[in-house]
């Protein structure tokens, strides 16, 4: 028996010998399981930063639109985003969308019929356009962002407006707001749905149309902002 034990550390070894390592490759993380981030191009330079596009698009424009950073199956991370200044520029773009929706008192807190309706509105693009419907969130708000906007100067009775240049993450902010609104306000007494209407004011902003509600006030803003230089 002795002998038994001896043999099984000389010549046992080999036939236990462990399988060679394999690296497991990752899956593709898509949005919704459909929509790829990879291909996703924030043209604009500015909005780098702001873009949490991997999955969430704008963040420098391009790092304020979290596209490919903050990858994720769902539009949902129930992340702190509003604890710290500039942190919901890390937030996904795509998230934001989806929060922008949830605005007035009857709509607080319904984010799974929020997440569903930005889910139809991306096959209605994708239907219409051919495109990856993060490309076309990503180019509607790029073109719906303004560039230059006009402030209030002076205290008490002397009050004038001034034109000044728009941050980076305002632009982003101002954009997600304009396209939701827009969509909301045309679904209203409307036989559309609101994910047909979505989809319309994205189609229409990427393309920079001025059908698009957003496209229209962003030329407002830097119109007056212009006579106020």
């Amino acid at each position: 028996m002795a002998d038994d034990t001896e043999d099984w550390g000389e010549g046992g070894g080999d036939a236990v010998s462990a399988p060679p390592a394999v690296a497991a490759e990752l899956p593709e993380i898509k949005l919704f399981g459909k929509w790829s981030t990879d291909d996703v191009q924030v043209s604009d330079m500015s909005l780098t930063d702001f873009s949490s596009l991997t999955l969430f698009i704008l963040y420098s424009f391009q790092d304020y639109i979290a596209v490919k950073k903050f990858a994720r199956y769902l539009p949902h991370s129930a992340g702190r985003y509003a604890a710290k200044r500039f942190r919901k520029a890390q937030c996904p773009v795509v998230e934001r969308l989806v929060n922008s929706l949830m605005m007035h008192g009857r709509n607080n807190g319904k984010k799974l019929m929020a997440v569903r309706i930005v889910k139809h509105a991306f096959e209605i693009i994708h239907l219409l356009t051919g495109e990856n419907p993060l490309q076309v969130l990503v180019n509607a708000i790029i073109n719906s962002g303004p560039r230059e906007d006009s402030t209030r100067i002076g205290r008490a009775g002397t009050v004038r407006r001034q034109a000044v240049d728009v941050s980076p993450l305002r632009r982003v902010n101002q954009a997600m707001w304009l396209l939701c609104t827009g969509a909301r306000e045309s679904a209203f007494r409307n036989i559309k749905t609101i994910a047909e209407c979505l989809a319309d004011e994205l189609i229409n902003a990427a393309k920079g149309s001025s059908n698009s509600y957003a496209i229209k006030k962003k030329d407002e803003l830097e119109r007056v902002a212009k006579s106020n230089r």
